[in-house]
């Protein structure tokens, strides 16, 4: 029994996933194939045979944005798989410096096409763009559920722009992790410094004597002044709506990205869209408030797990 009665299965779960969250167990390393034949390297955490989610991290990020998230999920019965998109971390860069929406679109396509089994797609704003557009255009990824994170047809330009400059801001690097840990903390300084510094390795490659980002620098070209060109907000919402399966938005509370009135557009527009907000989240809801995302994606998650 619980305190407030019977047990259910999913206390069950939650329990175990706890268990992960204090041994978590280390990933697999995988390859895909993305379009145009660059490869595309994931951690993957669960059973081969259980249903497969498909977690895309953000612009800038690495998949180890997700390397607290990942083991609990699996813990829940999903086969999780946690890309490095094109660009990023140590997947293939652009052989032209070209990172349109659309290749990121056609990259989460051939990934879901390998891995079968209509995956649960999570994607956190650039990862969520391109999931939209990979599922909701033709030919459409088949999927089982979608969950936005942070990100919806449009963005606020104060926010998205303050993101690009803080990405452009130290084009020669760091001389060592603390000063990248005092650069992170001062753009987001609702954020505990240590969980800042604890991270941020796998968001840092060496480059001679200096730690850079591990990002393509091409990346900003495609970002700055694109992240909202004339007619994409429409294409967006389109996309959206021909999306046949759930679809959930979780939305950073304080987020200055995806703004609430943003959201609220978002789902007049399209109606089968749920929405949660993450309290004290900004737009980086996971790194934010990872127990609290957790909360809010799993019992939508769990819906369709078995589906």
């Amino acid at each position: 029994m619980t305190p407030d009665g019977p047990e259910r299965p999913f206390d069950r779960l939650a329990a175990q996933a706890q268990d992960v969250a204090r041994t978590p167990t280390p990933p697999r390393p995988r390859r895909f194939v993305g379009h145009g034949g660059g490869l595309l390297a994931a951690d993957v955490w669960g059973e081969a045979s259980s249903p497969p989610l498909v977690l895309l991290h953000g612009g800038g990020q690495t998949r180890h944005a997700w390397d607290r998230t990942g083991p609990r999920l699996a813990a829940l019965g999903w086969q999780v798989v946690a890309p490095d998109l094109r660009g990023h971390g140590t997947s293939a860069w652009s052989a032209d410096g070209s990172y349109d929406l659309d290749l990121y679109a056609e990259d989460i396509r051939a990934l879901v096409a390998d891995l079968g089994g209509r995956p649960a797609l999570v994607g956190a704003s650039l990862g969520g763009l391109g999931s939209l557009l990979a599922a909701g255009e033709t030919p459409g990824a088949a999927i089982r559920a979608l969950v936005l994170v942070d990100v919806a047809h449009r963005p606020d330009h104060r926010g998205a722009d303050r993101i690009v400059e803080f990405m452009r801001r130290r084009p020669d690097g760091f001389a060592d992790l603390e000063e990248a840990a005092a650069a992170v903390s001062a753009h987001l300084p609702h954020r505990p410094r240590a969980d800042v510094a604890d991270r941020l390795r796998h968001n840092l490659r060496r480059h001679g004597d200096r730690w850079v980002w591990h990002w393509d620098p091409r990346l900003l070209d495609s970002f700055e002044g694109r992240m909202d060109p004339p007619g994409m907000a429409d294409r967006l919402l389109d996309a959206a709506r021909h999306i046949d399966v759930p679809l959930l938005l979780v939305r950073g509370g304080v987020s200055d990205v995806v703004r609430a009135d943003i959201a609220e557009e978002f789902r007049d527009r399209v109606p089968r869209a749920r929405q949660v907000d993450v309290a004290g989240a900004g737009h980086m809801v996971v790194g934010d408030r990872n127990e609290h995302f957790l909360d809010a994606i799993v019992p939508f998650l769990e819906e369709f797990r078995r589906a």
